[in-house]
């Protein structure tokens, strides 16, 4: 028993030393830069397939140092695409909000995903074994890969350097300080830029060193990089934003608990480690060794406007928009119309995400758990109840507004970006249920023959059943948001101490506006349900919630139809390059960079800006 137990922790160990080596790059580059790259985990790909390229030139017969040569090419190779990322995009970024920045690297993602599919083709590569660690060693009585022992040395030398680096190195100091405080930093005469540069880089070289030292372990494979991202985010958030020690602590915590669950609760092994940062978060907000004032987050955006009554062509425009879309069965396909029901669906969903963050800046990296339960929750009332369509659809804002009463209960004690990884923890928390309670949910097999009643059988049917449920909604999150409940979430929203002052009770406020939130997700998740006739995990899934923040940021945040336009956009890109090219993705990337770039405010802001000129006389 006590081998047993001693080989299984030495498996978590060589676990937990390939994770932290992208999590230390993450944290560092979250802790100076406060960016929280999402195409982190792009890089480690990016790493994984270049090692495996340069053993095939380096290590053609299987013996030498060219395994090593290899491993240490791939890292600094991936080190000089981290400069171009910095210098090219993210430096333009710096002082744009954490949202916007993340759908910057979200995109970054896009076209890194694509890329390496043309380079290197979409069939999983196995790169060799490294020469010389290809057998095993007795401990104990038991056999314990020697590979793995040298990812445990390999993760404590990296660990040892990095210390010496921040703490023995004048480099190394000006970065513990710009931790701390960038301003003070820059105002002692360091050159910001080049900080951030050298930072940006050394968590690129971190990350491509763990994707090329995985050959071994693993295939290079184009779903390495979400699947090793949220991980990371894990890591990073359960040890502390920008520690060291702590992510490596809490890379060590999670490898023992993953190598040790999975023989204990087997049915666990997707969902404990996302338990444990919820219990972190709640427990412990700042982590186990971030600093102190990590709670508070990101500052407060400058307060917005006043909400005003809609005036002119914006007065007319909705109404407008109601009457074509209720129109359009009749010159419509019905290829067109199926399109435009998911659309309809998409655009409540990132509606519903825009309610909590810009009416109270409540920021929820996790929203597809509302989406997903109001699509389960119709699903499982059509096949364990026999339910028809309405009352299903009646269940699912039950659901989601009980997925916003029980999660949002915890999330609004926190703020910033720990309340979103909260968020996140507790959607792969509902999509791990979703994806291992097979008898209830079917598992990765779905719940199949959720179709909608025969009165709403057509496309046509089924479409002016989905757009005036979510017109409808989407109308009830904006009235909301002009009520006075809007008014006092809007104060939580740009001072917090304030409003508290002024008799609002804020987490209240913050509470009721998850369930709202979640109800309305809900009813968006109950419409794809029916549109779709099933319901897989993937609805509770990270791209899904990602999915929900691109098309708000697409639209544009600041505007009510923003969710409408960013929907009816990607929709639309996606489809149209999808007939043109099989690297759509790769086009709807640079898009949504060119966007980032040139116009922050989404395409809504386009939009009322090219209607001001016209109304101006001047040329758009």
């Amino acid at each position: 028993m006590l081998s047993f137990v001693v080989v299984q922790a030495i498996n978590g160990l060589a676990s937990a030393a390939s994770l932290f080596l992208i999590a230390a790059g993450l944290t560092i580059i979250f802790g100076v830069s406060r960016v929280i790259n999402f195409a982190h985990g792009s890089l480690y790909m990016v790493g994984a397939y270049l090692a495996w390229s340069l053993t095939q030139w380096w290590l053609p017969d299987g013996g030498g140092a060219g395994f090593w040569l290899a491993v240490l090419g791939a890292a600094l190779g991936v080190g000089v695409l981290g400069l171009a990322v910095e210098t090219l995009l993210l430096r333009r970024i710096y002082h744009a909000p954490e949202l916007l920045q993340l759908l910057a690297t979200f995109a970054l993602v896009l076209v890194l995903q694509d890329a390496t599919r043309a380079v290197w083709g979409a069939e999983d590569l196995l790169g060799p074994r490294a020469p010389g660690l290809a057998g095993a060693v007795t401990v104990l009585g038991r056999a314990v890969p020697q590979y793995d022992l040298a990812l445990i040395a390999i993760g404590l030398a990296v660990l040892a350097g990095l210390w010496l680096l921040f703490h023995r190195t004048v480099f190394g100091m000006r970065v513990r300080a710009a931790t701390e405080d960038r301003d003070m930093v820059a105002a002692l005469g360091v050159d910001q830029r080049r900080l951030f540069t050298a930072v940006f880089v050394l968590g690129a070289v971190l990350a491509g060193l763990g994707g090329a030292l995985q050959m071994p372990r693993q295939a290079a494979s184009l779903s390495m990089d979400l699947g090793v991202i949220v991980e990371a985010f894990v890591v990073v958030v359960v040890g502390g934003m920008g520690s060291i020690g702590g992510a490596f602590i809490a890379a060590v915590l999670i490898g023992e608990l993953n190598a040790f669950g999975i023989l204990v609760f087997p049915e666990s092994t997707l969902v404990l480690t996302f338990l444990v940062m919820a219990v972190a978060l709640v427990l412990r907000p700042r982590g186990l060794f971030g600093p102190p004032d990590a709670v508070a987050g990101a500052p407060p955006p400058p307060p917005e406007a006043p909400l005003a009554a809609a005036t002119g062509w914006r007065r007319a425009g909705w109404p407008a928009v109601a009457a074509v879309a209720l129109a359009l069965p009749v010159i419509a396909g019905d290829y067109l119309l199926v399109l435009l029901t998911e659309v309809a669906a998409l655009a409540l969903f990132a509606a519903s995400l825009r309610f909590l963050l810009w009416g109270g800046g409540l920021v929820s990296f996790g929203h597809a758990a509302y989406f997903g339960l109001g699509a389960y929750g119709a699903a499982l009332a059509v096949h364990h109840f026999g339910a028809s369509m309405s009352p299903a659809l009646l269940v699912a804002p039950l659901a989601g507004a009980a997925g916003g009463l029980l999660f949002g209960w915890f999330c609004v004690r926190l703020s910033g970006i720990y309340m979103a990884m909260l968020t996140l923890a507790f959607a792969q928390i509902a999509w791990s249920a979703a994806f291992q309670w097979a008898a209830v949910t079917g598992g990765d097999n779905g719940i199949l023959g959720v179709w909608p009643a025969a009165w709403a059988g057509s496309p046509a049917g089924y479409y002016w059943l989905a757009v005036i449920a979510c017109g409808l909604t989407g109308w009830g999150l904006h009235h909301v948001l002009q009520a006075p409940f809007g008014a006092g979430l809007r104060a939580t929203r740009d001072s917090p101490l304030r409003a508290a002052a002024l008799g609002i009770a804020v987490q209240r406020h913050r509470w009721l506006a998850f369930t709202l939130a979640g109800a309305a997700a809900g009813v968006a998740g109950g419409i794809y349900a029916f549109a779709k006739g099933s319901v897989f995990p993937g609805a509770l899934g990270v791209s899904s919630s990602v999915d929900a923040l691109v098309v708000m940021l697409l639209g544009g945040v600041a505007s009510a139809a923003g969710p409408l336009l960013g929907a009816l956009a990607l929709t639309g890109i996606a489809t149209e390059v999808t007939r043109l090219t099989d690297y759509w993705q790769l086009v709807l990337g640079i898009l949504i960079l060119a966007l980032v770039l040139l116009a922050p405010g989404g395409l809504a802001s386009l939009f009322v800006r090219r209607v001001r000129r016209r109304a101006a006389g001047s040329p758009p």
